[in-house]
This record gives C-alpha cells, structure tokens and sequence, in this order.
C-alpha cells in the first residue's frame, strides 16, 4: 500500500458520514436496471470479451453496471448513459468517479468498494464518449457535449453538490466542469492531473482517415500493454496482461472508433485558462514516480489554484 505524505489538507477531505442507510431507490425516485437484461451476470451492452477478464473485482464492478437516460441538446431522445450508482445514500455530499482519457467507470475496481465501506455515496461514471454508453446514433464528443452531459446527468440524478474526483486527463474534464456548474461541485480531487495539454494539438488537424489509422493503433493490444506497464510497477505478467483486457474493454464499443475520431479532430481539452478560476477547495494526489505525468506540473497546478492542497504517493 502507497504511503501518503499529506500537506495541510485535512484527512475529512472527502467528507464524512454521519447517516448511512440501504435504498432501494436512487435519488430523483429512479431504479434502474441495465437496459437489455443480464447475460452470465453481466449486463447484455458489455463486450463479450467482458467473459474473458479474471480481476474478481473488475468482475463484479462490470456486474453492476447500468444505463440510465440522460437527456443532451444534439439528441430528440435520451442517451443511455453508464455509470454504476451507489448502492447507499448518506448525508454527505456524494462522490463522483471520473476516469482517464479513453476509458471507462472500470477503473475504480478496486477504490469503489472501499468507499463503499466507508459508507460513502458513491457514483463511478463514464464520460461521454467513451465506457459503455449506447452511443450508437453517435452524438458529438466534444469537450462542450461531455461537460452538458456530465450536467445532466447530476441534474437528473445526482441533485447535490458533489466531491468530484478526476484522475489524469479526468483532471481537465473536472477543472472544466467545476468552473462552468460551480453549483455541482463542493470540492475537488485530482490524481495525478493531466491539465496542462493544449487539447488534441495537431491531431486535431489530420485528414479523418489518418485519424482513424491512429485511432486503431490506439485500441491495439500491444500499445495498452505498455501503457499498462507505466501505469503499475512491479505486478506479474499474468495479471498485466489481463489488466490491459480490462482497460481496453470498451474499445470494443461499435460507435467506439467513431466518437474517438470526433473527440480528437475537435480539439480536446484545453483548461489552463480555467484552472485560476477554480473556487472550490482541490486536493492534488500525485505519485513522486510517476511515470506518465510528471510530478513537476502536479506542483504547478498546486500553485496555480487558489485553494489547492496536495498529497504525494512514493510508491
């Protein structure tokens, strides 16, 4: 387990609970179970290639994956959006789990449950574009559609102020969102932020079809593989590898080629105008070894937000 070395940032810095209590009902009055039933315990909409992942917690993360509708302004109908809900409501503010760029709710397998027993209301969810949402009428994936959707989402089903945790690029899509809905936000948590890309760059600029070749190398085994590597140190080859099946999973999305494509060639996120705006109180996670995202801009953004505290890991 990583060691922390706090800064002044108190150690309630999620928040406690006072009351906890089972509800079969979210707030907002809605239940809803994933749409097209359960195969094999997994919800229909997963890939098959869910079957193939061993991580029990990954596992019983998928099993409790939904879709609830979210209503944007490009769609007459409602978009299926997944995320999993909590299974408790408490009298703090909820916690909501973003994920990195191209990825899915997945990656809180392991935190999700301990929150949980910690009894905190916790929401994982998959930004627009990418996870497991029914996509395929292919709505537009820029940073404006993700931040609405997110909007809509709280507002339909969330209703309170919230602990938004972003890690990596997750950190630009939480800065963004906190400046534009500051009603949505309590305070902020940021792992190992990735703020400081001018968006897509360049790539924005490539012709579709050479866009689409990179986007297809991007889903490649071998590619995930390594960023699997960077990600965590020292884990059998065994479990790395079915780790890399784990992130990868969504890629096998029909619409997922698509929505990536339109994501890049609009422009990404760009929020280093953003970040002096931010009001909310920001806790900044950072691992001192980190090998994707220096812990020197995690510094930086430490300085440059009006009310950041920081925490380091040295593992």
């Amino acid at each position: 387990m990583a060691a922390l070395k706090l800064g002044s940032f108190p150690p309630t810095a999620l928040g406690g609970v006072t009351v906890t209590k089972k509800c079969e009902r979210l707030s907002g009055g809605v239940k809803v179970v994933g749409d097209g039933g359960i195969d094999n315990g997994f919800p229909s909409f997963l890939p098959k290639e869910v079957e193939k992942i061993k991580d029990p917690f990954a596992r019983n993360l998928a099993r409790r994956i939904q879709r609830l509708p979210v209503q944007i302004r490009c769609s007459e109908s409602s978009i299926m959006s997944s995320c999993v809900p909590p299974l408790v409501q408490s009298d703090a503010n909820p916690v909501v789990l973003l994920h990195c760029f191209d990825s899915s709710c997945l990656e809180w397998r392991r935190a999700y449950p301990l929150l949980e027993d910690s009894g905190l209301e916790a929401w994982a969810l998959d930004v627009l574009g990418w996870g497991f949402s029914d996509l395929g009428r292919l709505p537009p994936c820029n940073v404006a559609s993700k931040r609405y959707h997110l909007y809509q989402l709280w507002k339909s089903y969330i209703k309170r102020p919230v602990v938004l945790v972003g890690p990596s690029l997750g950190a630009a899509v939480a800065i963004d969102f906190a400046v534009n809905y500051p009603e949505a936000v309590e305070k902020l948590v940021l792992i190992n932020p990735s703020v400081y890309a001018e968006g897509t760059g360049n790539l924005a600029k490539l012709p579709k079809i050479v866009a689409y070749a990179g986007v297809s190398l991007l889903k490649t085994f071998p590619l995930r593989f390594y960023a699997n590597l960077l990600a965590f140190n020292g884990i059998p080859l065994s479990k790395s590898l079915d780790w890399t099946n784990v992130g990868r999973l969504h890629c096998h999305m029909p619409w997922w080629k698509d929505v990536t494509v339109n994501f890049m060639v609009s422009g990404g996120y760009n929020v280093v105008s953003q970040i002096k705006q931010v009001k909310q109180k920001t806790l900044i996670i950072y691992g001192e070894n980190d090998k994707i995202v220096t812990n020197h801009l995690a510094m930086r953004l430490l300085f440059e937000l009006p009310k950041g505290k920081y925490a380091t890991s040295t593992t």
